[in-house]
């Protein structure tokens, strides 16, 4: 009887703990510092990235390039193709 009661209780704490922790609060999520916006805007960050063959994996990148995501996010994109790492050995033999 009394590891029935003591699991029953434990069931009890836990369901509350998860009616707790799923609860929403009406705080906004992201910040609407309009300065900060137009900071980040008038000085992008600056990010250089290699590629190691122009491929199809890369397509959703190429898209996000094209429609402008980086940009709006302050990124200024830098896209580099090395053509892989026997170019490097290559180079140095």
């Amino acid at each position: 009887m009394k590891k029935r009661l003591i699991s029953v209780f434990l069931c009890v704490v836990m369901m509350m703990a998860l009616v707790a922790g799923c609860s929403s609060d009406k705080e906004e999520a992201v910040p609407t510092d309009s300065k900060k916006q137009t900071e980040e805007k008038a000085n992008p960050m600056k990010v250089v990235l290699n590629e190691v063959a122009h491929s199809i994996f890369y397509a959703p990148m190429y898209v996000a390039i094209e429609e402008g995501y980086f940009a709006e996010e302050g990124i200024e994109l830098d896209l580099v193709t090395g053509f892989g790492v026997h170019q490097l050995v290559q180079d140095t033999l």
